[in-house]
């Protein structure tokens, strides 16, 4: 489908940071609003964007988007949040990693530390650390999910309830504004409920795109989980949620924690 160059740059800009403002653009491009509007409806009538208050994001059906092109999303953001939860995790503690480009970015911000056993059904966090002689990696059996490498299945769930571990580092598809974490795929949601059940800290990780994204398959409720990382977090009830279950918040783009 052929692009406009402007609408080809709004598309690599929604790619890399998962939204796209109107304001922003109409300030980086030096157009009216306006112009930008008719853009992101142009670009929504193509089904390549999807329309939000103010701007536009990517379609919610992530789970069709090839694997490298959801890394670009918020590249920046998962940086950042992977080096904030690396930076919680000791040397010589034992952990979960689950699927996902953010859960990919912790493991990466990781490979410093000495003496840790990871626990994945990431077949990229795998590869990643195996090289590393000061971390032990321990992949979980099942069906190879071909679109990103992830082990999902009664079996990688069977094989994660034998462990218990110091923490867990989970990613999820979607939070809804009521503090449901969601995901696409149920066999991985069966996954994540046992590395969250096995655990004795639940580290979740996520980007703040995924306040604005909804997933069919509900994994669990974020009053359960010990500490959630994002960039930021502007939506209040996640915030009430997390204070009325103490669950620590800490947001990256703050350089701190609330």
């Amino acid at each position: 489908m052929y692009l406009s160059p402007r609408h080809a740059e709004i598309m690599e800009m929604a790619k890399k940071h998962g939204r796209v403002l109107v304001d922003d653009l109409a300030l980086y491009f030096n157009v009216t609003p306006q112009t930008i509007r008719k853009d992101l409806n142009d670009l929504c009538d193509q089904r390549q964007l999807t329309r939000i208050h103010g701007g536009a994001l990517l379609p919610s059906g992530i789970e069709n988007m090839e694997y490298e092109e959801r890394r670009k999303i918020a590249s920046e953001q998962k940086e950042a949040i992977g080096k904030a939860a690396a930076g919680l995790i000791p040397d010589n503690a034992s952990l979960f990693i689950n699927i996902g480009t953010t859960t990919e970015a912790v493991s990466n911000a990781l490979l410093g530390h000495r003496g840790l056993m990871v626990i994945t059904n990431n077949i990229n966090v795998a590869n990643r650390m195996r090289v590393y002689p000061s971390i032990e990696v321990v992949i979980a059996g099942g069906v190879v999910r071909g679109s990103d490498g992830g082990i999902v299945g009664e079996a990688a769930v069977d094989f994660i309830r034998q462990f218990k571990v110091d923490y867990a580092v989970i990613g999820v598809s979607a939070i809804d504004h009521d503090g449901a974490l969601l995901d696409f795929d149920f066999r991985e949601v069966k996954v994540a409920q046992a590395i969250i059940a096995n655990a004795r800290h639940v580290i979740l990780v996520s980007d703040s795109t995924k306040f604005e994204r909804t997933a069919p398959v509900r994994i669990g409720h974020l009053s359960q989980i010990n500490t959630f990382i994002t960039e930021r977090c502007g939506i209040e009830s996640i915030r009430r949620i997390c204070e009325e279950a103490e669950v620590r918040l800490i947001e990256t783009a703050e350089h701190g924690d609330r």
